[in-house]
C-alpha cells in the first residue's frame, strides 16, 4: 500500500492523469475488499447451559474481533465469517471455557448449545463431529428452511424425499412415496423417537390434505433409503426420522397461499423449564383439482392442530407431550369430463356425465408422553406412552354415463374436438358406505448407556391395536343397456348378439364386518462403537429385534407369531488424501401384517398372514470435495433385497389392495447416486439419479413387474439467486420418473395385462422476493415487527405434462375392446405465497 501511495505522488508530480486514476481505482477496490469479505458470514445461535441443564447468563463469546455475551436466558446470537473455520470461546468467570471450530456456510445458521463444566475444559469441533456419526450411518439430513422453501403441489417433507434417489412417487397431490421398490406402508415415520401413522380408508391423493409433520416445527430431519439399524421399527423399505425443536424465545410464524395457510406460535418461560410451541393448518386443494378435466363442487376442509410441550421439573428428569389432532372433510360432487386420447390419425375422447356425490371425513387424534430420566452423564432412561385413534368415513353414490367416440378435428368448424360418432354408450354406478375405527395405544421403555466409545441402546414396546371396520362397496357398469357380468363370473354375457337370461351380477361386490384386535410386543438392542484401524478412522453398529404379534377377535381364530431381525453396519474412513468414506449394511427385515394386510380383497380378514421377509444389503460410498473452491459430495449406493413370504398387492391411486396371502417371492436390485453442493454460492443444491429393478413371482407363475417397479429417475433440486439483488431468489424442482405398471384394470391378472402408464414429468419454480430477513434491523416503519418477510409466486407443472396416475377402462359391446383413458393429473396452476416471522 506504501507503495502504491509514493505511485501516486509521482503521478501528480508528473501530471499523469491516466495512470493516476487507475492507481486510484486499486486503492478503493483494496480498501472495498475487507467489506466483501465480512459480507459472506454464517450465524451462530444457541443457548448456554451448566450441566443441570440450566441457562447461563452473561457469558462472553468470542472469535477475534467480533464477541457477544448470553441473555439471562442463557441466549445468544453470533455472525462469523463464513467459507473458513472459525474458532469460538466461550468463557465465565466460574465455569472452564469452551473451545469449538465452525465453518459454515454463507447465509447457513447453526444451532449449538454449548454446556459448560465447572472443572474440565472442553474441546470440540462441532459440525465435523455431527456430520460424520450422520455420514457413517448412511443418514441423509435434509435443512428444515430448504423443506420450507421449496415449491410444490404438495409442499413439505414428502416433497423434497421425492427428489432423492430411491425414492419415487408419480402423484404430486399425495404425500405418500415409495422407496427402493417398496410400497407406501414400507416406510417408517417418528416424530421425536414416537412412530406415527396415516388414515387407512384414503384411496386418492387428493382426499389427503395435510402430510402429519409440520414444518413450521420441525428442527431436524433425517432419512435412511435402507439398510438402518436395529432401532428403527419392523418395515421393509425407509425411515423418516423428524425431531420438532424447543424454542428459546417466543415467536410467530405464519405461511400464507392460495392452497391454505399456516400459523405457529413458541414460547419458553424466563428459566427455560418451559418450552411449547403449537402450530396450526389449513390446506384447500380446490385451486389444484378445479383445473383438472373433471368439472367438480369441491369442498374440502383439511386442518389440523399439533403441539410440542416441555417442562423440566429438575435436573435429571423432564417431561414432553407430543399432540396431533386432524380432522379432514373431503366433499366431491363431479358434474362432467371430458379426456382427448389416441393418436392425430384416429383422435378419440371420452365425454362423462357425473350424477351423485362423495363425502368422506377422516379425523385423527394423537398424543404422546414421553418422560426423560438422565441418571448420570452415561446413562439416559425413557418411558414413552402414546394413542392413536382415527375415526374415517367415506360415503359415495356416483352415476357415470358415457360417450366414447370420434373427434371432430376440423379446423375452423363450429363443432372442433366436440364427440359426432359414438362407438361406445354406457355407465357405472359406485356405491359405498365404509366405516373404521381404530385405537392404538403403546407404552415403550428406551434406554442409552455410553462407556467409553462403546454406545448401547435398548427398547421394549407393547402395542394393542383395536380396529372396528365395516366395507361395503359394489359397482354395477353397463355397456349400450346391457350389464356386464363381473370376471369371475363364468356366465359370460353376450349381448347384444345373444340375450343372457342368468341372474344379474354387481361388476364388483364387497361386504365385510370385522372386529380385530392385534397384540404386539417388540424389543430390540445394539451396540455401536467407533475406533481406529491403524490409521484409519472405522464405525461399527450390530444390533436385533424380536417382535411378537397375535391377531384376535370377533369369529377370528387367534395366532401368534413371532421374528427376529438381526442387522449389522460398517464404516470406514480411510486415510488417505481424498476424502472418502465406504459403509455397508445387512441384516433380515421383516414387516409383520398390520391391518390393511390382513384384509383381502373381499374384505375379509386373514389371521395366518405371516410376515414379510427381506435380506437386504447395501453398499455405499461418499466422496467430498471441492470445485469452484466451494464444497461438493458424490454419494453412491448400491442395493439388493431378496424378499420371501411377499403379501401381492394391487394400487390404484394411493389405494393398496392386498391379496392376503404369503404366495409369492420378489427382489429388488438398484443404483442410486447424488451429487450435492454449493453450485451456487452460499445455496445447496443436488442432483439424484436411480435405477431399479424389482420383479415378483406369484403361485411359482414366473417372475413379473411389481406394481413399483420405476425403473429410471432423475430429479434435481436447484436454488439460486439474482447476484446484484441477492433478495430475489429461485427454487426449481424436477422429477423424472419412467413409467410404472398399473395400466391395467384394477380386477385384472397381472400376468395377462403388464402395460405401464407414460412417463412422470414435473417441474415445479417458485420465485420469492426477501422483504425483511434476519440481517436486517428495521427501527422503525412498517417493517419494524417483522424478523422476515417474503412474498412470492410459485408455478407448479410449468411445462404444463399431462402426467396421468391411472386408467378408467371402457369396453366397446360390440367390438369387445377395452380402451384405456388416462387420468390425468394436475396441468399448470400458479399459486401466490407469503411468509413471516414476528
Amino acid at each position: 500500500m506504501l507503495e502504491i501511495v509514493l505511485l501516486l505522488k509521482r503521478c501528480s508530480t508528473e501530471n499523469n492523469k491516466s495512470l493516476r486514476t487507475k492507481l486510484n481505482t486499486i486503492v478503493l477496490i483494496l480498501m472495498l475488499l475487507p467489506i466483501f469479505v465480512v459480507a459472506q458470514t454464517g450465524t451462530l445461535k444457541g443457548v448456554v447451559l451448566d450441566k443441570s441443564n440450566v441457562p447461563i447468563s452473561d457469558v462472553n463469546i468470542s472469535s477475534n474481533e467480533i464477541g457477544t455475551t448470553t441473555n439471562q436466558n442463557g441466549y445468544y446470537t453470533l455472525k462469523i465469517p463464513a467459507n473458513q473455520e472459525v474458532t469460538v470461546i466461550f468463557t465465565h468467570l466460574s465455569h472452564e471455557r469452551i473451545v469449538a471450530t465452525f465453518n459454515l456456510k454463507n447465509g447457513e445458521e447453526v444451532e449449538f448449545h454449548p454446556i459448560m463444566d465447572a472443572t474440565i475444559e472442553q474441546i470440540a469441533t462441532v459440525v465435523i463431529t455431527s456430520k460424520k456419526r450422520k455420514d457413517v450411518e448412511g443418514i441423509t439430513t435434509l435443512e428444515p428452511e430448504t423443506i420450507r422453501k421449496i415449491p410444490g403441489a404438495n409442499a413439505g417433507v414428502e416433497n423434497l424425499l421425492k427428489t432423492l434417489p430411491g425414492v419415487s412417487s408419480n402423484n404430486e397431490l399425495s404425500t405418500q412415496y415409495s422407496v427402493r421398490g417398496g410400497n407406501y406402508d414400507e416406510n417408517l415415520v417418528y416424530v421425536n423417537g414416537i412412530e406415527v401413522y396415516r388414515p387407512f380408508l384414503i384411496r386418492s391423493g387428493q382426499q389427503e390434505g395435510l402430510s402429519f409433520v409440520n414444518t413450521d416445527m420441525v428442527q431436524n430431519v433425517d432419512f435412511s433409503a435402507g439398510g438402518f439399524q436395529a432401532k428403527y421399527g419392523d418395515k421393509l423399505s425407509s425411515v423418516l426420522d423428524i425431531t420438532y425443536r424447543k424454542p428459546y424465545r417466543f415467536g410467530v410464524n405464519a405461511d400464507l397461499s392460495l392452497l391454505g395457510g399456516s400459523l405457529s406460535v413458541e414460547t419458553a418461560s424466563k428459566d427455560t423449564r418451559f418450552t411449547g410451541i403449537v402450530g396450526v393448518r389449513y390446506r384447500d386443494n380446490s385451486l389444484l383439482v378445479n383445473a383438472k378435466e373433471t368439472q367438480t363442487n369441491y369442498d374440502p376442509k383439511f386442518a389440523d392442530v399439533q403441539t410440542y410441550l416441555t417442562y423440566k421439573f429438575s435436573d435429571k428428569f423432564q417431561l414432553s407431550f407430543l399432540g396431533n389432532a386432524s380432522i379432514n372433510k373431503y366433499n366431491y360432487e363431479p358434474e362432467t369430463r371430458q379426456t382427448n386420447f389416441g393418436t392425430l390419425q384416429n383422435p378419440l375422447a371420452l365425454l362423462v356425465f357425473y350424477e351423485g356425490q362423495e363425502k368422506d371425513s377422516y379425523q385423527t387424534y394423537f398424543g404422546a408422553l414421553k418422560g426423560t430420566y438422565f441418571v448420570n452423564d452415561d446413562i439416559t432412561l425413557n418411558l414413552v406412552a402414546s394413542t392413536y385413534h382415527t375415526i374415517e368415513e367415506e360415503y359415495f353414490d356416483i352415476l357415470a354415463e358415457y360417450r366414447l367416440g370420434e373427434v371432430n378435428t376440423n379446423i375452423g368448424d363450429e363443432d372442433l374436438g366436440e364427440v359426432e360418432f359414438s362407438e361406445g354408450i354406457g355407465g357405472q354406478l359406485n356405491h359405498g358406505r365404509n366405516d373404521l375405527d381404530a385405537l392404538i395405544t403403546t407404552i415403550e421403555h428406551q434406554g442409552n448407556y455410553t462407556m467409553d466409545d462403546h454406545d448401547f441402546a435398548w427398547s421394549i414396546k407393547y402395542t394393542n391395536e383395536d380396529i372396528r371396520d365395516r366395507l361395503v362397496e359394489w359397482e354395477v357398469i353397463d355397456s349400450a343397456g346391457f350389464s356386464i357380468n363381473p370376471p369371475s363370473s363364468d356366465a359370460f354375457n353376450e349381448q347384444p348378439y345373444a340375450p343372457y337370461e342368468g341372474p344379474l351380477e354387481p361388476y364388483q361386490n364387497v361386504r365385510a364386518k370385522n372386529q380385530t384386535q392385534i397384540d404386539r410386543v417388540q424389543a430390540y438392542i445394539q451396540w455401536s462403537k467407533r475406533a481406529d484401524l491403524g490409521e484409519h478412522e472405522a464405525w461399527f453398529n450390530v444390533g436385533g429385534r424380536v417382535h411378537n404379534w397375535t391377531v384376535s377377535g370377533q369369529g377370528i381364530q387367534s395366532v401368534n407369531q413371532t421374528v427376529i431381525s438381526p442387522r449389522a453396519q460398517f464404516a470406514i474412513k480411510p486415510n488417505w488424501k481424498r476424502d472418502m468414506l465406504f459403509r455397508i449394511g445387512a441384516g433380515f427385515y421383516y414387516q409383520p401384517p398390520f391391518y390393511r394386510e390382513l384384509r383381502d380383497s373381499s374384505g375379509v380378514v386373514q389371521p395366518n398372514v405371516k410376515a414379510q421377509k427381506s435380506t437386504h444389503i447395501v453398499l455405499g460410498n461418499e466422496y467430498s470435495f471441492k470445485m469452484w473452491e466451494r464444497p461438493f459430495k458424490l454419494t453412491t449406493e448400491a442395493y439388493y433385497k431378496k424378499l420371501d413370504d411377499v403379501n401381492p398387492y394391487t394400487i390404484e391411486n394411493v389405494r393398496i389392495r392386498y391379496r392376503a396371502k404369503n404366495n409369492a417371492t420378489a427382489y429388488a436390485y438398484g443404483l442410486d447416486m447424488r451429487l450435492n453442493g454449493e453450485f451456487v454460492p452460499g445455496t445447496e443444491s443436488w442432483f439424484s439419479f436411480g435405477y431399479l429393478k424389482t420383479e415378483e413371482n406369484i403361485d411359482n407363475r414366473g417372475y413379473i413387474s411389481r406394481p413399483t417397479d420405476q425403473r429410471l429417475k432423475f430429479a434435481a433440486l436447484f436454488q439460486d439467486y439474482v447476484p446484484n439483488l441477492p433478495k430475489l431468489k429461485m427454487y426449481l424442482n424436477l422429477v423424472y420418473n419412467t413409467g410404472l405398471p398399473g395400466g391395467s384394470p384394477s380386477y385384472a391378472d397381472p400376468y395377462v395385462y403388464q402395460n405401464r402408464l407414460p412417463d412422470y414429468k414435473r417441474a415445479d419454480v417458485g420465485f420469492q422476493y426477501v422483504i425483511v430477513d434476519d440481517n436486517d434491523n428495521y427501527e422503525s416503519g412498517w417493517r419494524k415487527p417483522f424478523k422476515y418477510l417474503s412474498l412470492g409466486i410459485e408455478i407448479f407443472n410449468i411445462f404444463d405434462v399431462q402426467n396421468s396416475i391411472t386408467n378408467t377402462w371402457v369396453r366397446d359391446v360390440y367390438s369387445k375392446r377395452q380402451y384405456a383413458i388416462p387420468n390425468y393429473l394436475t396441468p399448470r396452476v400458479f399459486n401466490i405465497r407469503t411468509t413471516m416471522k414476528f
